[in-house]
C-alpha cells in the first residue's frame, strides 16, 4: 500500500430435498402452524441440510449466547474458516455483527469476555488477549492453498493497454513463467467522472489466483512503465508467504519490498505517480 498525505493510493488483497414416504394424516394435536419455520433439527432429519452445516449452527448459536451474555445490545456472531480476516466487527446504534473464526467456538470463559469487550468497544487490553489467543492456534488456520476455483470472465484488452501481454512479459522477464495467476481489468464504470479520495489499483486473490486492475489506469496519459509496476507488485503476492504477527498478516513483508525494489522502473513509478495523484484520483 503506497500513501500521501491526505490521500492513499491501495494496492491489493442445487439440489432438492429428500422426501420421505406420505403419512395419512390422522391428527392435528401436536402439529406445528403451517407457517411455522422448521428448525435445524428437523431440516437435518428431513435431508434438507448437510449435518455438517447443522453442527456448524448449533456452535454458532452457542458462541452467540455466549459472548451475548457479556454485551449490552443485539449481537449476530458468524463463524468462518477465513485465514486472513480472523476477527472483524460491525457496530451500529447497539447492534453488533461480529465475523469469527472457528478457532473460537470452545474458546475458555475469560477469551469469550475478551471477545465481547472487544466486539463492544475495541478494548485494548481485550485485543492483546485475543491476539495471543490467535497466535497460540495457529495450527487451526488453513495456510495451505486450496485449489483455483473457475475463473470468472477475464477481460485484458483494454483501450490502450493489453494486460495479458504485460503479465506474460513480466513472467518472462522477472519470475522465470512460474506465476499461474490469471489477469483482468476491473468493472468499468458508467458514471460520470469524479474526484475519489482513494483508488485500489490493483488487488490479488489469493483462494482464486486472479489479479485485479482497475480501469482507470487503462488511460491515454498513464505510462506502461507505471501499469507495469501495478501488476509487478500483485504477481508478488504468489511469491512471498504472509506471515502472522500477532493476530495480524503481513502481506508486505521486508523481503517483499526488496523484491518490489528489483524492478527496473521502480523509482521512475514512484516519483511519476507523486507527480500525478490527482489525475489518477479522478476517474
Amino acid at each position: 500500500m503506497r500513501q500521501s498525505a491526505g490521500e492513499q493510493l491501495l494496492f491489493g488483497f442445487s439440489g432438492r430435498p429428500q422426501q420421505g414416504p406420505r403419512r395419512r394424516r390422522s391428527s392435528t394435536r401436536g402439529r406445528a402452524p403451517r407457517n411455522a419455520r422448521p428448525t435445524p433439527r428437523e431440516n437435518a432429519r428431513q435431508g434438507k441440510l448437510p449435518l455438517a452445516r447443522k453442527i456448524d449452527e448449533a456452535a454458532r448459536l452457542r458462541l452467540e449466547r455466549r459472548i451475548g451474555a457479556h454485551l449490552r445490545g443485539e449481537l449476530e456472531v458468524t463463524v468462518t474458516d477465513n485465514r486472513y480476516s480472523i476477527i472483524s466487527v460491525k457496530r451500529a446504534r447497539g447492534r453488533f455483527e461480529a465475523r469469527l473464526h472457528h478457532m473460537f467456538v470452545d474458546a475458555e470463559p475469560r477469551i469469550v469476555r475478551a471477545l465481547a469487550r472487544y466486539i463492544a468497544r475495541n478494548d485494548a487490553e481485550a485485543s492483546a488477549l485475543i491476539n495471543a489467543f490467535i497466535d497460540k492456534h495457529q495450527h487451526k488456520i488453513r495456510h495451505s492453498l486450496p485449489p483455483p476455483r473457475r475463473p470468472p470472465k477475464l477481460s485484458t484488452v483494454g483501450q490502450f493497454f493489453d494486460l495479458q501481454e504485460i503479465f506474460d512479459s513480466l513472467n518472462e522477464r522477472y519470475f522465470g513463467g512460474r506465476i499461474q495467476a490469471a489477469i483482468t481489468w476491473g468493472r468499468r464504470s458508467n458514471r460520470p467522472a469524479r474526484r475519489h479520495r482513494s483508488v485500489k489499483m490493483g488487488s490479488y486473490a489469493i483462494e482464486d489466483r486472479l489479479i485485479r486492475i482497475h480501469s482507470s489506469l487503462d488511460r491515454s496519459f498513464v505510462p506502461r512503465f507505471f501499469l507495469e509496476s501495478v501488476v509487478f507488485h500483485e504477481m508478488l503476492h504468489e511469491v512471498h508467504e504472509i506471515p502472522v504477527v500477532n493476530g495480524r498478516h503481513h502481506f508486505h513483508t521486508p523481503a517483499f519490498r526488496a523484491h518490489e525494489a528489483q524492478f527496473e522502473w521502480a523509482e521512475a513509478s514512484e516519483r511519476w505517480e507523486r507527480e500525478n495523484l490527482n489525475r489518477l484520483l479522478y476517474f
